[in-house]
């Protein structure tokens, strides 16, 4: 089959350069015209988030270049079973909702490493500090990077690592030129056109493929299936079931990323709405994501690689110029992430590390100057671990994305759903489960990606359950060191104000939200 590369048109650069253009453009209209107008406005400013600005955010934050490619790329070769990472979302959602945002509003606090802070003590927070720079690096900046690496390959026929750089310098040069800000301000317009475009192509590419029913007929009876028999060598229901809480518990309760809107709440019920909005948003996640792999996966069956099944999709079934414009809201909103994780990770180090532990009386000149050090730093790290994600074998983009996320969330799933909810835990017990957790935690993911890749050693169990394994350690870890403990260190009670009841509607809605998704459940196991 030709490559990707091979159905492109002058046309489709020349857009993609005119986009870009045009976003630098904006970007020196924000950053000199508007800056004295709107300068305060780029930062959150008090609790003034409604529901439904809450939901499309974290639902859009979710939601990136990323996921479709690695999405379409599940769907090509295994059917609905990935929707399992947006649908059973709904649960962790709900917790995000009910237990933790009532406790992190009523802490009043602005960011997490903040209330683990305030629960457990400054040490907390300065190896939470650490815990952020590895996850920025690895789940924002280099598995970002790998998925682009591999959208700017298809496009450019070109191997990963020149594909790679190039994307590292051309967020360099927006950054420079001041385009990010106009990213920045573009950023719903990108996503909504996004949506847009796998909406279309999931309706083309249906119609194409003789309508729905032509589609179930013409693939596997288990692509229709959630839940895969336990033999199932890629997806096992039991992997799932007990795999993915880790995941959820970590990525939709306590990532800074995705819980920043809620934080940022009017009061707690817009933030229990906004939450139950997202639930909602992820129930398209199937129909947008992965049904245009499925589709594929009909229209196109003998592709030799499953990750070009989104970009097969764009360049068979949409005219040129529009495959152009596709690539260019693909490539900005890559960009943008590359340059929110390198700023973060900038910010977190030079605020939360150098200037709070080593040097109080930094100058504002040392700051900037530090920060920059680590931004180059991050890029040339970022670079070297993509390459490493490169180098696994026998896992496909969307099943090296859920392994490395699974070896990153265990520590943070423990420490969290301890803090909140047992007020036994002592601060020696987190402070272990976060260090030396995450050491084992993210050694055993190396050992099983690298040193001994499963494709070799069979003696490994799915890395879900591997995930599962190493959660349940360390919370046997935390729960044993708490109680060694005899006395409690003395710390100032840790007050939430009035929990509350749930308000009515917030209760109707999510009750509502539940009954959708066990019916999608029922409907989507019976083939």
């Amino acid at each position: 089959m030709e490559s990707i590369n091979s159905f492109l048109q002058p046309i489709d650069f020349i857009v993609v350069v005119i986009y870009l253009v045009v976003l630098i453009g904006i970007g020196y209209w924000v950053s000199f015209i508007k800056k004295r107008e709107e300068g305060e406005n780029l930062f959150l400013a008090g609790h003034s988030l409604g529901w439904s600005s809450i939901g499309l955010t974290m639902w859009g934050t979710n939601v990136g270049p990323s996921m479709l490619i690695a999405s379409a790329s599940i769907g090509y070769t295994t059917g609905v079973v990935a929707g399992n990472f947006g649908w059973y979302a709904f649960v962790f959602i709900f917790l995000l909702a009910m237990v933790f945002a009532p406790r992190y509003l009523g802490a009043h606090v602005q960011t997490l490493p903040e209330f683990m802070g305030k629960r457990f003590g400054q040490s907390t927070r300065n190896i939470l500090a650490w815990y952020t720079l590895i996850t920025i690096l690895i789940s924002w900046l280099a598995l970002t990077l790998f998925a682009g690496g591999i959208l700017v390959g298809q496009i450019l026929n070109l191997p990963l690592w020149i594909s790679v750089i190039i994307l590292v310098m051309i967020a360099a040069f927006f950054t420079i030129a001041g385009g990010l800000k106009a990213i920045a301000y573009t950023n719903v317009f990108q996503m909504g056109l996004l949506i847009a475009v796998s909406l279309i192509l999931t309706v083309v590419g249906v119609v194409k493929a003789g309508g729905p029913m032509a589609i179930f007929e013409n693939t596997p009876s288990h692509y229709w299936n959630l839940l895969l028999p336990a033999d199932d060598p890629n997806y096992p229901w039991l992997a799932i079931i007990l795999g993915y809480p880790v995941m959820g518990v970590w990525f939709w309760c306590t990532d800074q990323s995705m819980v920043q809107s809620v934080l940022g709440a009017k009061n707690l019920k817009q933030g229990q709405l906004g939450a139950n909005f997202t639930g909602w948003l992820k129930i398209l996640d199937v129909a947008l994501f992965i049904i245009p792999g499925i589709t594929c996966f009909v229209l196109f069956p003998n592709l030799s690689n499953p990750d070009e099944a989104y970009m097969t999709m764009v360049t068979r079934l949409l005219p040129s110029g529009m495959i152009g414009m596709v690539m260019a809201v693909l490539i900005a909103a890559l960009v943008s992430t590359i340059d929110s994780a390198l700023n973060s990770l900038s910010t977190v180090f030079t605020m939360d590390i150098y200037v709070k532990k080593h040097k109080p009386d930094a100058t504002q000149k040392q700051i900037i100057t530090i920060g920059r050090i680590v931004t180059v730093l991050g890029a040339a790290i970022s670079i070297v671990l993509t390459l490493a994600i490169d180098s696994i074998k026998g896992l496909n983009l969307f099943d090296i994305f859920q392994a490395i996320l699974g070896f990153i969330a265990p520590p943070m799933a423990v420490v969290f759903l301890f803090g909140v909810l047992w007020k036994r835990t002592t601060t020696r017990a987190v402070n272990f489960t976060l260090s030396v957790g995450t050491i084992i935690s993210i050694g055993t993911g190396i050992f099983y990606l690298w040193i001994f890749p499963k494709e070799q050693y069979t003696f490994w169990p799915h890395f879900l359950l591997l995930s599962f394994f190493i959660f349940v350690f360390l919370a046997v870890l935390t729960f044993l060191i708490s109680l060694s403990e005899k006395e409690v260190e003395a710390r100032p009670h840790f007050d939430y104000g009035d929990l509350g009841r749930p308000d009515r509607k917030v209760l109707w809605l999510w009750a509502a939200l539940i009954v959708v998704m066990i019916g999608l459940y029922v409907l989507f196991n019976g083939h």
